[in-house]
């Protein structure tokens, strides 16, 4: 038996990419977990998610061999996470990629090098278990003639890789034998072989043969380009290699599970159902570090709300093993010192990475303790019914919203003598995760590929940064209705793209959008407009164009473009760059952009920040984005390579991929940013900033619009007309007294208010004590209720609580009408709610009187309607009601 080497994650992690780069693949880095530019994906959530755009065509990669380490989150099995050895929710996939380049022939020996190989992994080849898809005899023969026994290879149907419209075909997976002491089977099991249910047979790698397009007729047609697409999971890998029993008892996990220790009472394998929680907190504080790292924040929607629900389970299971401080928080270095190796920014960014925890660990102090003043009214509305059960739908609730995991409802139900519908529970939850399935299905989804463009190769330059105009262009590349054609003709709703050998027209990225502008033959007749440019799968710029006249390839043709709208945009895009600096210098060095779009007549900038952005802050950017204006700067474009950039001090934004050759723009001390697109040669060409709205757009998301030059002094010369308006109609003779004015009758509004306020409640009070004294005696116990005429709800509320301070009667039924609109409130005693009565119960049956609806808790309800006719007829009804 050949000795197994003992690699630490790192080591594993290295050796992989070394052996593809060896064999001429390119390492890309590890994306951000967030998508850029996939609106179809909540997270990253394989190797491949990231190489979509080469797979499908829209792209061609500079090298077609790619390896990476790919970072990905995966949340549909939360549910198993800590119960079984394997389950994730942020796991790393080593994969090897081939865009039209190698194919099985290639691919199979050198997994087979990789995996048994003296130099690399040298796993023992008798425990190396692979199965392939039965059609697929080729795959069969290949794994033979490297030597992989007979005896070893395993048919299985399941090995055809097809997720729906798309790149599909059969693939390949590699087993790693354990051994029987590793299994959780008996020997004889149905289950024991590679490819069933069990431990003994590990999964380490699948290899995806992409030969086909699923296409939207539901067939199967050969790709133009057959593509090689691997994942193997780097968790299961490492496990092999310290010979663990799970994942969690790798080098990956055990240092968190340790730490969870020091924080804890118990200790790791005393006890099963412990050893489930600490697990959770190991996987779950590693992903929200690295999601929380790559700029998503807590919150109730999208990603925000994986984040929150997997610190909230974290902190669950810490309360189970008798954690009660916040402790997640503390643990973020820790993550960072098990991946340093490789994401050095987990360490970088820990400070900030640890407020945002901490401060949710802090928030979700007070939501658990909602979740148990539910659960604590949902048991004694369990006992009062004689249900003695916690229905399933409200134990979901529990555990959806409030993170309470049905094992913990479950204990507090049985301490009170009750039991819970885990049946209703089960169906609430598969109710979810169908949804969840169904959203990963489209989730996955890859486009057709085409290659309309993608053997086109012929170069074109773009001269844009330096002349808007071309009189000697050559048409190079010309397609209509999706086929090259000689000659394009003007047609209604007819596509036509265009390249040329050269062109001032800019391509739409970075934000930055296309230029328009005209095509111009040699007689000066302009025979189409360019509306949108964007990039080919060779980058080449490739024209969106309406023809007005025949386009002829291989043509020369006068290119000239929108000069004023171009020269609106370099000024917004300058303006960008001065605004993020300013945004990182005001608010702090964790601030990145997350989104940019420069028009002709705004900019919008997206950036991470955690909290809000104070008018004072923003007051602070707007004054320091004018300044450097004001300082009148110089701003240079260099292209080197792009260690040199680095060197520089070159920003680099997450949305971008750089070449080996990149630009770069600098604006004197203050600002050095790669970037592609056009600028201004001054800051004095911006002439003014000013920032025209800020909000949040999402979780941890914030956004600036802003405006320059002549569209910056429009914006503020309305608000001049505005404010000389609001002087016009409040009577000052200068713009300057009115906030004086205003503040005066502010003041005067105040104490007419207040004379309001006081003479309601003197109404309020005398109308009290003719209502107060009208008890009624009914079935269900004592009303008082009564059409009463208030300034709307709050006079109402403050008549409950005199009624409930004097204890007047077991219910209150109060209405008033409120111009157009009906205002109603049922207040019921603490003795009235033990005696079976509820308000939210009465208001419901009473505010179909007013055209409205309502609701609230069994002491107080109220409710809207738009028939104040009906006051009278709600009323009567409230005696009816409590005489049934």
């Amino acid at each position: 038996m050949k000795e197994l080497k003992h690699l630490d994650s790192s080591q594993v992690r290295a050796m992989f990419l070394e052996f593809f780069k060896e064999h001429g693949h390119t390492i890309m880095p590890s994306a951000s977990l967030v998508p850029v530019n996939d609106p179809t994906l909540l997270w990253i959530n394989s190797g491949v998610a990231t190489m979509k755009k080469y797979f499908d065509g829209k792209v061609v990669p500079k090298n077609p061999r790619m390896t990476s380490s790919q970072k990905s989150i995966r949340t549909n099995d939360i549910e198993n996470v800590g119960k079984t050895a394997r389950h994730h929710t942020m796991f790393e996939m080593l994969g090897n990629f081939s865009v039209g380049d190698y194919f099985k022939k290639e691919v199979i020996p050198w997994a087979w090098e990789l995996l048994t190989g003296d130099k690399w992994f040298a796993f023992d080849p008798d425990r190396i278990y692979i199965t392939y898809y039965p059609k697929d005899t080729e795959t069969h023969d290949l794994w033979r003639q490297v030597g992989v026994a007979e005896d070893h290879l395993v048919q299985d149907k399941d090995n055809f890789w097809d997720i729906g419209q798309g790149p599909s075909g059969p693939d390949t997976e590699m087993y790693y034998d354990r051994g029987q002491e590793f299994n959780d089977i008996p020997a004889d099991d149905v289950e024991n072989y590679p490819g069933g249910e069990n431990q003994r047979y590990l999964e380490i790698w699948n290899i995806v043969f992409s030969q086909f397009n699923h296409t939207p007729e539901n067939t199967y047609e050969p790709l133009p380009h057959k593509n090689i697409d691997t994942g193997m999971g780097l968790e299961r890998v490492v496990s092999i290699f310290e010979n663990a029993p799970t994942n969690f008892e790798t080098d990956l996990f055990l240092p968190l599970i340790k730490q969870t220790e020091s924080y804890s009472t118990k200790k790791y394998h005393q006890d099963d159902d412990d050893d489930v929680q600490f697990k959770i907190i190991a996987d779950h504080i590693r992903t929200i570090t690295f999601a929380i790292g790559d700029g998503a924040l807590p919150s109730n929607m999208g990603r925000g709300y994986v984040i929150r629900r997997l610190l909230r389970r974290a902190v669950v299971a810490g309360k189970k093993l008798g954690i009660n401080d916040n402790f997640l928080y503390k643990m973020v270095p820790t993550v960072g010192q098990i991946m340093k190796s490789y994401y050095p920014d987990v360490l970088e960014n820990a400070d900030y990475i640890q407020k945002v925890i901490k401060s949710e660990e802090e928030r979700f102090s007070s939501t658990l303790n909602g979740g148990l003043n539910l659960l604590n009214e949902v048991i004694a509305q369990a006992k009062a019914d004689g249900t003695n059960q916690i229905d399933g739908r409200t134990a979901f609730k529990l555990y959806d919203t409030y993170g309470f995991p049905i094992e913990l409802t479950r204990e507090y139900a049985n301490d009170e003598g009750l039991t819970v519908d885990e049946e209703g529970f089960d169906a609430a939850m598969t109710e979810q995760q169908n949804r969840a399935r169904n959203a990963r299905n489209m989730d996955n989804g890859m486009g057709v590929q085409k290659d309309v463009w993608t053997e086109f190769t012929e170069p074109s330059k773009y001269v844009g940064y330096h002349q808007l105009t071309i009189d000697d262009a050559k048409v190079i590349g010309l397609v209509q209705d999706g086929e090259h054609v000689e000659e394009a003709q003007p047609a209604d709703n007819s596509h036509v793209e265009v390249i040329f050998d050269q062109t001032p027209f800019y391509a739409e990225m970075g934000g930055q959008v296309a230029d328009t502008g005209d095509i111009i033959d040699n007689y000066g007749k302009t025979v189409g407009r360019v509306v949108d440019v964007q990039h080919a799968p060779h980058q080449q710029n490739l024209h969106e164009v309406q023809l007005t006249e025949p386009l002829k390839l291989n043509a020369r043709y006068r290119l000239v473009v929108d000069r004023q709208r171009h020269l609106k945009i370099e000024k917004n895009h300058t303006a960008t760059h001065l605004l993020d600096q300013a945004l990182r210098n005001v608010l702090g060095g964790h601030t990145q952009q997350a989104g940019s779009l420069v028009e002709e007549h705004y900019l919008r900038f997206d950036f991470n920040h955690f909290g809000q952005v104070t008018a004072k802050d923003l007051q602070a950017v707007e004054q320091m984005v004018n300044e450097q204006i004001w300082k009148e700067i110089p701003v240079e474009t260099v292209e080197t390579d792009i260690d040199s950039a680095k060197e520089m001090g070159a920003i680099a934004l997450f949305s971008e991929k750089y070449g080996d050759r990149v630009r770069v723009v600098k604006i004197g001390d203050y600002n050095t940013e790669f970037c592609g697109g056009d600028h201004v040669k001054n800051t004095n060409e911006l002439g003014l900033f000013k920032i025209v709205s800020e909000g949040g757009v999402g979780a941890g998301i914030r956004r600036i619009e802003a405006v320059t030059a002549s569209d910056a002094y429009q914006f503020m010369q309305k608000r001049v007309d505005l404010l000389t308006n609001v002087a016009a109609d409040l009577k000052v003779a200068q713009l300057k007294e009115v906030p004086h004015r205003v503040s005066e009758l502010s003041e005067q509004l105040k104490a007419a208010n207040n004379k309001v306020e006081s003479l309601e409640a003197k109404m309020a009070a005398q109308q009290a004590a003719n209502v107060f004294s009208n008890v009624q005696q009914t079935a269900a116990g004592t009303l008082i209720a009564a059409a009463v005429k208030v300034a709307g709800m709050g006079q109402l509320r403050k008549l409950a609580d005199e009624w409930r301070n004097k204890n007047l009667s077991d219910v209150l039924v109060l209405a008033t009408p409120n111009g157009e609109k009906a205002n109603m409130l049922v207040a019921v005693s603490d003795q009235g709610v033990k005696n079976g009565l509820k308000a939210g119960d009465i208001i419901k049956q009473l505010a179909p009187a007013i055209n409205g609806g309502g609701g609230g808790r069994p002491t107080m309800a109220q409710a809207g309607g738009s028939n104040p006719a009906g006051i009278d007829e709600a009323i009567q009804q409230a005696a009816e009601i409590l005489n049934k």
